[in-house]
């Protein structure tokens, strides 16, 4: 582990950076967690399960487990419900917990705008003296629990959606010993984008965007396309500007949907022999009004 800690934190200008708190690969079937005013596209209630792997085998390697839940407040067009984020990379590990809630209003017969508030609590850990004491670069450790404050606004239909948020606000940065300049702890900004297109009677198509940009690091985005067929399968690609291309296939129902995605990079400077492939595993089961299967 020491071994994989050095080389990440020492390379962390590029690779660590470029971590977004939430840039995950099936982010076009639950976006919640990146912009809570997402929830009003679902009647129905939910529960959602994410899990990320990267360097699979290798001690210490960068990971994150993401549970999210939304209940439906109809009386008053909103929504309310709760995302944990469990992030870790080597030494390095976020907790974060928020709590939200979204309301929307009627534009037109089909058009809605939302709007989210979320709040709570950032713990990070960042244990650098189990590296090499006697090295003052790491010498001292970083233990903080900060208050978080976020905001969304999304425009919808049953066809599209475009929306741009802070789910993490932050007025002051953290540290100085984590080498990636603590972007876990600063400000996220996330523009998201999809539509759903009939292609044929039994075939719709679903391209997606995710934009996101922290103060420091490079704007990343990523682009989706996923095809489902008879609203059960789906099929998809995608690519992300930092040299990085994915493919997602899922299993939908009215109450169950079972994604996997097999994320890969596509440039040469990727660390030599290493597998830098990032494996994601995601879960969700919605109940309440269930009528209809939600593929956007």
């Amino acid at each position: 582990m020491v071994v994989l800690s050095l080389l990440l934190l020492m390379s962390g200008s590029k690779l660590m950076a470029q971590q977004q708190i939430y840039s995950y690969t099936q982010y076009g079937d639950n976006l919640t967690p990146v912009n809570p005013a997402y929830s009003l596209l679902d009647k129905a209630g939910s529960l959602n399960f994410m899990g990320r792997k990267r360097f699979v085998g290798i001690d210490g390697a960068p990971s994150s487990l993401l549970l999210s839940g939304s209940l439906p407040i109809e009386s008053i067009g909103g929504a309310a419900g709760l995302y944990v984020l469990n992030d870790q990379i080597a030494v390095e590990k976020q907790i974060e917990v928020n709590a939200f809630f979204a309301k929307s209003i009627q534009l037109t017969a089909k058009n809605y705008l939302s709007v989210s508030l979320n709040a709570g609590i950032r713990n990070y850990v960042g244990n650098y003296s189990t590296l090499d004491y006697y090295d003052p670069q790491f010498k001292d450790d970083i233990r903080e629990t900060s208050p978080n404050i976020g905001f969304g606004v999304m425009f919808f239909s049953d066809k599209y959606y475009l929306g741009v948020s802070v789910p993490e606000l932050t007025i002051r940065s953290l540290g100085t010993a984590s080498v990636q300049q603590a972007n876990y702890l600063k400000s996220h900004y996330y523009f998201t984008g999809g539509y759903l297109a009939d292609v044929a009677d039994d075939i719709k198509f679903k391209p997606t965007t995710l934009v996101s940009y922290v103060n420091g690091s490079p704007l990343l985005a990523d682009f989706t396309g996923t095809f489902y067929l008879k609203e059960q399968l789906g099929i998809g690609a995608g690519y992300r500007t930092d040299k990085r291309a994915s493919g997602i296939i899922s299993i939908t129902t009215d109450t169950f949907r079972i994604g996997y995605s097999y994320q890969f990079g596509v440039s040469s400077n990727n660390l030599g022999a290493i597998n830098t492939a990032t494996h994601e595993v995601s879960l969700n089961y919605r109940f309440g009004k269930t009528g209809e299967r939600k593929l956007l």
